[in-house]
């Protein structure tokens, strides 16, 4: 390659590489910002059951509940008509959201570090954290994506995707009932965890 090819090429790449910083600090300032508001409505609650009440309006502004419910039942979405999908998306909102608030102590503050933050592809961000809670430290990496906004799509906790694990539960109760198994699973856990 010439010289003068290597400095056009170099040229085109440092605005896309300025972008892709901007995009990564962007995503982590909302997630940031979203870690900080549920935080002050976990120290403001009186209880879990208030606490959830308010909290999921944050987490379906800031999750993208149709991405993970989507990658949780796997190629078998595509079975889905468009009532089963938003059904199952609604059925796994709640059972996230209810397994998140249920973690927290009234009383008890987790602290969250933020680490790094990087882009493994165009509209991907990881950002790396580490939260200390009663105790205990954890590594938490929130996977996110950019489709209108910066949205988290997985939560990996201690190397365990959340999708992952949801999808290792969901796949085979596709593969033996379809659709209708799944939402039939997903309610039955709602149930069990209220």
């Amino acid at each position: 390659m010439t010289r003068r090819r290597l400095t056009l090429a170099l040229i085109t790449l440092l605005p896309s590489a300025g972008f892709a910083a901007s995009s990564v600090e962007e995503a982590q300032r909302i997630l940031r910002a979203a870690i900080d508001e549920v935080l002050v409505l976990a120290d403001k609650a009186p209880d879990l059951a208030v606490l959830e009440d308010r909290i999921a309006p944050v987490l379906l502004k800031h999750i993208s509940f149709d991405a993970m419910t989507r990658r949780a039942i796997g190629p078998g979405w595509r079975q889905f008509n468009d009532p089963q999908q938003k059904k199952a998306v609604a059925l796994f909102s709640k059972l996230v959201i209810h397994s998140y608030s249920s973690k927290f102590t009234i009383g008890e503050h987790p602290q969250v570090k933020f680490h790094s933050a990087a882009s493994p592809a165009s509209g991907r961000v990881e950002v790396t954290t580490t939260t200390l809670y009663r105790g205990e430290r954890f590594a938490v990496i929130y996977r996110m994506e950019e489709a209108e906004k910066w949205r988290t799509t997985d939560v990996v906790i201690e190397g365990v995707s959340l999708v992952a694990n949801y999808r290792s539960q969901l796949d085979p109760v596709f593969k033996k009932g379809g659709a209708e198994a799944v939402i039939r699973s997903l309610e039955q856990s709602v149930a069990k965890s209220r």
